[in-house]
């Protein structure tokens, strides 16, 4: 790899790589007055240890972002972040100088290459293998394996032959999944309801939005806008970002009756927004808050769990077994959702490699530490629930 790199940063400056990396339909193009105000915050010297305005990166973030200095912002971003936390963030165990990382060697080196030419295989900068943008994505995915060794990248296309054998559950998937139905019940109550009568739960179709931030099926112009605002905001963007598609179809979705149609038409139709639908998602999106509830239906969760827990049993052997099948019935559709979502790795478009690799169209290098710990973790489902729904079957079927 050696002479691959060599070559590689040769050409980082070439024109037609720049050209590639940007080649993706923009829904919010940037004004020449709004780049003008960009460029004197990323060229304000010192400026990792500037503190901004708040409001005035708000409203540069909410009318656009230059596609040529897109990774800049979102490192310029990441820097006023940590600015306003009060909480000093913990320092990096490892202190390696990212080239330095690239001279060594991982145990994930195998995986990592299989799945480079499954990443965006339609995107012009990741076609040509071992070209620049497949070895550009290869070299932070190598670095991140030695940073953080503990996140096994063979899950990225082990994850279908070994699904049946991973162990505990993603609690954090769980409490999104919780807050979302809540909040779904608060701003559109019609919808819900609807939802409710079919048994349609947000791990139905919500998952790969939550563990790719839209990234496995919506377009790269879409998902660059949602990265924005994940820069600005955080992770409650991916909440806002649901609940504007979602209310925005709900005439539609109410006109289906049946479990399947309407998480199929979720499925498939959310993603084929207009540039028109996807301006105004993005602009409901900056004008919303959510943190607080957000706060408050976290703690509602942990509480009801507790519950559960300290409840004592008060069904007779009919109704418990009633309640058993009911419990069973839902655990296998989980289980065939969270199968159906692993099928990406039969559709190259959709890997958790897509989302790393996205991050670093624009050259930065950036790492998405939280989706891959995601995807990680989303081994951890499917054992669980297959653990639970043998022993519901048990039960009910002794």
């Amino acid at each position: 790899m050696e002479r691959e790199n060599q070559k590689l940063q040769a050409s980082e400056n070439d024109l037609q790589n720049k050209r590639l990396k940007l080649d993706y339909e923009e829904i919010t193009p940037c004004l020449k007055e709004v780049t003008l105000v960009w460029e004197k915050m990323l060229g304000t010297p010192g400026r990792a240890k500037v503190k901004f305005d708040a409001e005035t990166i708000h409203t540069a973030v909410a009318q656009g972002v230059p596609r040529q200095h897109r990774g800049e912002i979102w490192k310029f971003l990441a820097e006023q972040y940590r600015l306003t936390q009060t909480v000093p963030s913990r320092p990096p165990s490892n202190h390696t100088p990212y080239k330095e990382l690239l001279k060594q060697l991982t145990s994930q080196q195998h995986a990592i290459l299989i799945d480079l030419g499954r990443t965006f295989p339609t995107h012009p900068y990741f076609q040509a293998q071992l070209g620049a943008g497949q070895l550009s994505l290869y070299n932070i995915l190598k670095a991140y394996s030695l940073l953080d060794p503990e996140v096994s990248l063979n899950s990225v296309f082990a994850l279908f032959l070994l699904w049946l054998s991973f162990l505990p559950d993603m609690i954090i998937l769980q409490i999104q999944m919780y807050q979302l139905s809540r909040l779904l019940h608060d701003y559109h109550r019609d919808l819900y309801s609807h939802l409710e009568q079919q048994e349609i739960g947000p791990s139905l179709y919500a998952t790969p939005w939550f563990l790719t931030v839209f990234a496995s099926h919506f377009p790269l112009g879409f998902v660059a806008r949602v990265f924005d605002m994940v820069f600005l905001q955080g992770s409650e963007v991916i909440f806002k970002v649901a609940l504007s598609l979602l209310g925005s179809h709900k005439p539609l979705i109410l006109q289906h009756d049946s479990l399947e149609s309407i998480v199929d038409f979720i499925k498939t139709m959310l993603p084929n927004l207009g540039l028109v639908q996807m301006e105004k998602t993005i602009n409901q999106v900056c004008e919303m808050d959510v943190s607080k509830q957000l706060q408050a239906y976290e703690v509602e969760y942990h509480v009801l769990q507790d519950e559960l827990l300290d409840t004592p049993p008060t069904l007779n052997q009919h109704q418990r077994a009633a309640q058993l099948e009911r419990t069973n019935q839902s655990l296998r559709q989980q289980n065939l959702d969270l199968l159906e979502e692993l099928q990406f790795i039969s559709h190259p478009v959709v890997s958790p490699l897509n989302t790393c690799q996205f991050i670093c169209i624009d050259g930065k290098n950036l790492k998405s530490t939280h989706l891959l710990r995601s995807y990680s973790k989303l081994r951890q489902k499917t054992l669980t629930l297959k653990r639970k729904t043998s022993a519901v079957e048990t039960i009910c079927h002794p």
